[in-house]
């Protein structure tokens, strides 16, 4: 069977290729819906059902694209499982963090995390792969250095759900670009390893009573199956979408799914901006200006 990502090779963006990574930003800008959907439902529990029900999601794409044999050389190698496994950790501490932080009303410190996200990135690439930044680089690193530091002196406290978000997806995003294999088969993997102790949970809140899956509502289990839907098809449409894109194009859209949570927070869920937000996020945002000239400018030259 033909590789369907093969024209990534190409360093050329596709019309494809774009129409599936805004299909996963949008479908990400628009995730706090479902989270304040299932707020009343204890964060673990739904952690444990986007898991379990990515499980089969995951493997029914990798059956229908052939590429199974990636994967059970990938079980057979402990470095690799090793590697995944914390992979894996990252990203459920991201989603736990997430999770919580939409229930909690906190929308607008989850758009502040992913906003920050990409300039950590940068700061990661410096700091352990010894990448020169640019001067322009360095200027939007420390606007966000100084929004951080506004909304800690405001708060009395750092932004940790929004450092927490960004640091835990930065490192997620570095290591998993280490993990030698395909990122539907490295998906499955993670949601494979997490899987173990996501059922027995599952397991513990049936027996104890505690578990909102065919017990209370049927709205209550319809979301919490839907939960696979929500956690694995954006990602396997994003990896597959971002192949057939050149790496400035992603870099620009990443900004979408924030953009959307930032308004959500704000027009729909009523979420107090406060004097230090005010001034945060468009420091927050002078620095993804300043982050994207370069981007921009190679996209225009191209």
């Amino acid at each position: 069977m033909t590789d369907p990502v093969a024209p990534a090779m190409k360093n050329e963006d596709s019309a494809r290729g774009f129409a599936f990574a805004l299909t996963a930003y949008v479908i990400w800008g628009f995730l706090p819906l479902f989270m304040k959907a299932v707020a009343h439902i204890p964060p673990t529990e739904v952690i444990a059902h986007r898991v379990i029900w990515s499980v089969p999601i995951a493997a029914g794409v990798l059956l229908i694209l052939r590429r199974t044999d990636d994967l059970k050389a990938a079980l057979r190698s402990p470095r690799i499982i090793l590697m995944a496994a914390v992979t894996a950790t990252l990203i459920s501490i991201n989603w736990g963090l997430y999770v919580w932080a939409i229930g909690a009303g906190r929308a607008l410190d989850t758009a502040l995390g992913y906003f920050i996200n990409p300039l950590f990135s940068v700061f990661l690439g410096a700091v352990l792969l010894k990448e020169k930044l640019k001067p322009t680089q360095i200027a939007a690193i420390a606007l966000a250095a100084i929004a951080v530091t506004i909304l800690t002196v405001e708060a009395g406290t750092l932004p940790w759900v929004s450092l927490g978000l960004t640091v835990t997806w930065g490192f997620y995003a570095f290591f998993r670009k280490t993990l030698p294999i395909g990122p539907n088969q490295g998906f499955l993997l993670e949601v494979l390893l997490l899987s173990l102790p996501a059922l027995a949970y599952m397991i513990y809140l049936g027996v104890s009573g505690q578990s909102h899956f065919f017990t209370t509502s049927s709205t209550d289990t319809i979301l919490l199956l839907s939960s696979g839907l929500v956690t694995a098809c954006p990602l396997i449409i994003y990896a597959n979408g971002a192949k057939l894109l050149r790496l400035s194009t992603i870099g620009i859209m990443q900004y979408i799914a924030p953009t959307m949570i930032f308004l959500i927070a704000v027009f729909l869920f009523k979420e107090p901006l406060g004097t230090a937000r005010t001034v945060a996020f468009p420091l927050i945002w002078a620095a993804l200006v300043l982050y994207s000239l370069p981007m921009i400018r190679d996209y225009r030259r191209r």
